[in-house]
């Protein structure tokens, strides 16, 4: 395996945030139950073309306590068609708030769902009281497309790092 880019991201303000129109007939829901089962099928299902691997070997215990945290806030992407993504952001300490899982399912990619999916998570971690600043990582892993979503929405870059 060739070395790994990881590229991290943030903003400090709620100003920082440049949001994408919504195409038609898309929106973005917060899961009111914390269903632990989603939150496995969509990493596994999204992640699966991009190496997402760390979870994978999670039992269903793992799964629960995760999901279940009081800390995370799972969202949906929705299309007349079904669910096209989602997103999981975490709230942590001095708030800080980050976006630990963000993608869209591979029959959805390429059709501009995720510059607007990505606003409106981002807007609504913003208007939590306490959020100073929302992160995220990503790597050369990921979405050929991901990195320039996460800067076309305001966030700056701050630190990359290379694994070996």
């Amino acid at each position: 395996m060739s070395a790994v880019t990881i590229h991290y991201l943030e903003q400090t303000s709620a100003d920082d945030l440049r949001s994408a129109d919504w195409p038609a007939g898309c929106a973005a829901s917060l899961r009111g139950e914390q269903d632990w089962r989603f939150n496995r099928q969509m990493y596994q299902q999204v992640g699966a073309d991009w190496s997402w691997t760390d979870k994978l070997s999670w039992s269903d215990a793992d799964w629960q306590r995760y999901a279940g945290s009081a800390t995370l806030s799972t969202w949906s992407l929705n299309l007349p068609e079904g669910c096209a993504g989602y997103a999981e952001m975490e709230q942590q300490a001095e708030g800080q708030v980050q976006l630990a899982y963000f993608g869209l399912l591979p029959p959805f990619t390429g059709r501009r769902l995720g510059g607007a999916f990505l606003s409106t998570v981002l807007h609504r971690a913003w208007s939590w009281p306490d959020t100073r600043r929302i992160w995220v990582h990503t790597c050369t892993l990921d979405h050929p497309a991901a990195l320039r979503n996460y800067q076309a929405r305001g966030m700056r870059h701050y630190r990359s790092e290379l694994q070996a």
